[in-house]
This record gives structure tokens, C-alpha cells and sequence, in this order.
């Protein structure tokens, strides 16, 4: 199991696995068993995705797929993301019940 940090600037805590978009954010939850995730928002350039695609992947996968999600973590800076962000959390705790 693996705890993924997705981050552009930031550190991640001893023993995260430290990602730097969406895209590889979202390869790491398709193909290795995640514990955990923690999300920033904003990653830079514009290719990067941002922690909200990752959310969307997530919410897709578990509505559709009967995906389990790992424990999520919001660690943005970015208010109006962070709510954003936070209400898709709460249909992916409710969609998983």
C-alpha cells in the first residue's frame, strides 16, 4: 500500500509518494493499491491538471465502477477549490455506501 502526495511545490511527509499532476496522481491510483491520497490544487502549468481532475477521476470511478477510494486529503492553499474540492469528497463518501 502507498500514500500519494500530489504537490508541484511542497514537500511531501517521510514516506508519501510524491506526484507532480493529475495524470500520474491518477496512474498511481489505477495501478497501485492507494491508502491515501492528499491533494493539492493548483500544480502550475495548465498541463498539470490540478487535485480537482483528480477528484473528478475519482468520483467517475466510484460511481460508475464500484471503485474503492483511498482516505483523501485536501492540503490546497485555494479556498474556492478547497470547497470545490471538499463537496466532491462528500459524493464520493456517499456514492461508496
Amino acid at each position: 500500500m502507498i500514500k500519494v502526495y500530489l504537490d508541484d511545490m511542497r514537500t511531501p511527509p517521510e514516506g508519501w509518494v510524491l506526484v507532480k499532476n493529475a495524470r500520474e496522481a491518477i496512474e498511481l491510483l489505477m495501478t497501485h493499491d492507494v491508502e491515501e491520497i492528499s491533494l493539492d490544487h493548483d500544480l502550475g502549468e495548465e498541463e498539470n491538471g490540478s487535485g480537482y481532475d483528480v477528484i473528478n477521476w475519482l468520483e467517475k470511478a466510484v460511481y460508475e465502477n464500484n471503485f474503492i477510494p483511498p482516505v483523501i486529503h485536501i492540503h490546497t492553499a485555494n479556498p474556492v477549490a478547497r470547497e470545490r474540492m471538499e463537496a466532491a469528497v462528500r459524493n464520493i463518501v456517499r456514492f461508496k455506501k
